[in-house]
């Protein structure tokens, strides 16, 4: 008696010839099936070069799928949803089996379980093999934790896969965290000769797909002038040797580092090879070592590195699968305002804002200190609507896939969960935007004033939000101190900052 014709349903993030999904593939029973479908890119407002980024890695997968023989049925340009297509092909053929590895979006994830339920399908869902914790072993270490912090978790993770520790578990150099070293600003006359990374010319496939978006999505926001993203395995270890080669050495140094028209700086531009699983956490990693080695790189570098994959990358998965869907319904301040239109067009007088969000509409991307202290920073103290942000941060940038995005938006940028994973807000007045950029020497506001025509609306709201929470600030000794910096701001300054305030939040599309 032959075995059941399994549906081995490959997701666009999930681009993996070694992955979950294909272990056990039987070639004359099984088949494999991809979905390309229009609703999925329309489920938040998608930047042009997401949809291309996923569209073109989906495609050069499936060649290679094709080429090995797999059986394969590739579905383009689909109507419906990618469940409710999955649903017409299982019901046509009367496929029983359906093999998957778990999506990285819990309402994808709920509605794969509750077709399998309606159709009576088995259902193998397959954790991804793709990190290095898994979801047990993260609620097993969850369990005894008054407090859910990285730092400690990074720890564990350092020892349990023995990296950058020695033979008994301490770590390299006696030292855990390096993440003092790793803040410094360019020079005050720029970041000099960065060496670009490695970009990649469109194939044919990518030119189809480029061709398609833009007809197909012409709205949508972004542009794709300049896609040049990997779309394929051998581009992506391409990225890879190329970082380490040339650009690891001064990742670290500068890794907050801002300034006008350099929206790449030292960073890896590994993390949508890495979220669309063209590489493996694990052999960046290694790679990185290597290079460390090789190369006797600073290992203040190499270590801040390794804990932004190692650590926060593990460590927000975890918590993305612990505690959806809460997760994305929290608002701990009940903000409600809109988000600015001109985060869609980058179209405001603020330098700091129109050049991250600029380069964003670009190229899909912004490194991780204009995501959290530019545009999330000033999303949090304009008292902006978590789900408008988080929707906004899924649709923008090409890296974006919800167990990342939501956790880093809602629960590290907007505070939207009341620091379950987080120890304070994170938020900063122009001051520090001015210390870690250039932005503020073009700008017609001024970061060291605080209310009037001329001041900085980063710094009137970050003053006004730690007037308005005052309390909460003085009762943690992480944020004390800096609600005793109000005590030199007299109470008529103070009042005259919560108007102009008031005036800002009433006119945000006007900044």
């Amino acid at each position: 008696m032959n075995p059941p014709k399994s549906l081995v349903l490959i997701l666009g993030d999930q681009l993996d010839l070694k992955g979950a999904a294909l272990k056990g593939f039987n070639l004359k029973t099984d088949e494999v099936i991809m979905i390309e479908s229009i609703p999925e890119a329309e489920y938040v407002w998608s930047h042009k070069a997401k949809i291309a980024l996923f569209l073109s890695a989906m495609r050069h997968f499936a060649q290679n799928l094709t080429e090995l023989h797999y059986p394969l049925s590739y579905i383009q340009d689909s109507p419906l949803s990618i469940v409710e297509t999955l649903r017409e092909k299982m019901i046509q053929e009367g496929v029983t089996h359906l093999i998957c590895v778990e999506p990285g979006e819990w309402r994808l994830k709920q509605q794969i379980e509750a077709l399998a339920k309606e159709l009576s399908l088995k259902l193998d869902m397959r954790e991804d093999d793709h990190f290095y914790c898994s979801h047990q072993e993260f609620t097993e270490w969850v369990a005894d934790k008054k407090e859910l912090r990285l730092e400690y978790f990074y720890r564990l993770m350092r020892k349990r896969h023995h990296i950058l520790v020695d033979s008994e578990g301490n770590p390299e150099s006696g030292q855990w965290n390096y993440d003092q070293d790793n803040r410094k600003p360019y020079p005050k006359k720029g970041p000099g000769i960065i060496e670009a990374p490695v970009l990649f010319e469109p194939d044919h496939i990518t030119k189809e797909v480029l061709a398609f978006v833009n007809a197909t999505y012409p709205k949508h926001p972004g542009s794709l002038d300049h896609f040049q993203w990997p779309v394929t395995r051998s581009q992506a270890l391409e990225a890879l040797d190329y970082f380490v080669e040339y650009r690891l050495r001064n990742f670290g140094v500068y890794e907050d580092a801002m300034w006008t028209d350099t929206p790449f700086g030292w960073h890896s531009i590994l993390s949508s090879s890495l979220n669309l699983k063209l590489l493996n956490p694990r052999e960046v990693i290694a790679a990185v070592l290597e290079a460390w080695k090789k190369y006797s790189l600073d290992l203040s570098t190499v270590e801040g590195f390794i804990r932004q994959i190692l650590g926060w990358r593990e460590f927000v998965r975890g918590m993305y699968y612990l505690d959806m869907p809460k997760m994305a319904q929290d608002n701990y301040y009940n903000h409600q305002r809109s988000l600015p239109q001109w985060y869609w067009t980058g179209q405001t007088n603020m330098a700091c804002m129109k050049d991250a969000i600029g380069q964003t509409l670009q190229y899909g991307y912004a490194h991780h200190i204009q995501r959290l202290m530019v545009t999330g920073n000033f999303a949090l103290l304009a008292e902006i609507l978590p789900s408008e942000v988080c929707d906004w941060y899924l649709a923008i940038y090409v890296d974006a896939i919800e167990w990342v995005e939501l956790p880093n938006t809602a629960g590290m940028a907007l505070f939207a969960n009341g620091g379950r994973f987080t120890s304070k807000p994170y938020i900063a007045s122009g001051a520090y935007i001015k210390r870690m950029s250039n932005y503020c020497n073009a700008c017609k506001y001024k970061p060291d004033v605080r209310f009037g025509e001329s001041a900085c609306p980063v710094t009137t709201l970050y003053w006004n939000f730690l007037i308005k929470h005052r309390s909460q600030f003085e009762s943690s000794p992480r944020t004390k101190l800096m609600t005793a910096n109000l005590k030199r701001i007299s109470d008529e300054d103070q009042q005259l900052i919560v108007d102009h305030a008031q005036y800002v939040l009433n006119h945000l599309n006007d900044l």
